[in-house]
């Protein structure tokens, strides 16, 4: 709290400070026991049309902001896992509002490459591409959006529309002013509601202050379960290298079967397929017990999705932990080192499109994210809070895949590619 506090001083003075909270991308992966799905023919699938090249284009531009975070956070120490797709829906929402230098900055650091209007109709057909498959009832995926404004105040109708058509947000009035404690409460209620109890208190005491003017909200709710699940007697203790001096025992889950695995120079990429076969964990895994830092230096959005794309269907063994892990970052230096920093400046940013006026800046980013993968399948939920004032088939041995070191991994949604989670494995164990 002492960091909220010192956020929120520059503001004191002026008269009309307005509050921007951002409480984003609470995503969540529930898997149950599973069921194996076969190949069904595309006329009787009941899958959702491929995405337009709108959506993919927006896909690949959150995947390249994503992988532009992941180099961003990859210093800190231990596991790490995020939503990038969570955080470029939030931050979009919010750029909705930015204007001047602060829009052209927020856009090169999101790396949009269309105009306004075509990014937000673009985030539009991706969210309405996922929804589409999830109706398939093989699994559940829910995207959820809100606008809570601070009582008398007035917001510009063009940046209303855009958050209602765009991101479904609807506009909720709140006394910021005069309780806002009780706003906190709303809003986390209503966070832990969309993520099913799995988000609880997003917005810590004080986060919302007399001061707060508005805060955005997105949710994304996934329950799914492996294609294929891991048989649970056959998870055993085993040996998980931590670096090449240190080991621990780890729950190690192990699977053979036809599956997609890409053997590349210095690194094997597995793709795992959720019930539905419309998502999927991909895993990175280093050949070298001490490869994964090589693989972070040169991991781009470019080559992550060149190497899951060429995973081919062969016989595979698979040992891989079964783990939980829990990740917790304030992102604002980050983006701010990615292009962003007048959006941090009160004297230099610029949110006027959703007032008129320039007297919003964004405080703080936190980004908090969670993931359980065992042997049924992956539940995960990460939730950002941004703060401002006023090949062919090889019949022989089965490829080893034994992710016992460090590895990264994400799951994407595989018809638009876009990255929905990121993420690396480097203890099993914490």
């Amino acid at each position: 709290m002492d960091r909220f506090r010192r956020l929120r001083t520059p503001v004191a003075a002026p008269a009309r400070a307005l509050g921007l909270m951002l409480a984003v991308g609470v995503a969540l992966f529930l898997a149950a026991a599973a069921r194996g799905v076969a190949s069904r023919s595309p006329g009787g699938s009941g899958r959702a049309a491929p995405p337009d090249p709108a959506a993919r284009s927006v896909a690949r531009s959150n995947n390249r902001f994503g992988v532009d975070l992941y180099r961003q956070l990859r210093g800190a120490e231990g596991n790490l896992f995020f939503s990038p797709y969570s955080i470029s829906s939030a931050l979009a929402m919010t750029w909705a509002g930015a204007r001047g230098s602060t829009e052209s900055e927020m856009a090169r650091t999101l790396r949009f490459t269309m105009p306004q209007d075509s990014v937000h109709a673009a985030m539009h057909a991706l969210r309405t591409r996922l929804e589409d498959a999830a109706a398939s009832g093989r699994y559940e995926l829910a995207i959820a959006n809100r606008l809570w404004g601070r009582q008398g105040q007035d917001f510009l109708t063009p940046f209303l529309e855009t958050a209602r058509a765009s991101y479904g947000a609807a506009l909720e009035r709140l006394d910021f002013a005069g309780a806002p404690e009780a706003s906190r409460t709303t809003i986390n209620r209503w966070v832990e509601e969309k993520t099913k109890g799995r988000i609880i208190d997003l917005l810590p005491p004080g986060s919302i202050t007399d001061l707060t003017s508005l805060v955005l909200t997105n949710a994304i709710y996934f329950k799914g379960r492996w294609a294929e699940p891991f048989r649970k007697d056959w998870t055993s203790d085993a040996v998980f290298h931590l670096d090449p001096a240190r080991d621990v025992r780890a729950p190690m889950m192990n699977r053979s079967g036809k599956m997609l695995i890409a053997e590349l120079q210095g690194l094997k990429v597995l793709v795992l397929k959720y019930e539905g076969k419309d998502l999927s964990m991909a895993i990175l895994l280093p050949d070298r017990v001490d490869g994964l830092a090589d693989l972070e230096r040169r991991l781009d959005a470019d080559s992550l999705a060149r190497w899951i794309d060429g995973a081919r269907l062969e016989e595979v063994r698979v040992s891989m932990p079964r783990f939980r892990t829990t990740s917790e970052f304030l992102l604002q230096d980050p983006l701010a080192a990615m292009g962003m920093p007048s959006a941090f400046d009160p004297k230099t940013a610029d949110f006027s499109g959703t007032d008129g006026a320039r007297d919003l800046f964004i405080s703080a980013v936190v980004h908090k994210a969670f993931v359980d993968v065992g042997e049924e399948g992956t539940e995960a939920a990460a939730a950002t809070g941004v703060v401002g004032e006023a090949a062919e088939a090889r019949p022989l041995e089965p490829i080893p895949f034994v992710a016992d070191h460090p590895f990264l991994f994400l799951i994407r949604d595989d018809m638009s590619g876009a990255i929905l989670f990121l993420g690396r494995l480097s203890n099993p164990l914490l």
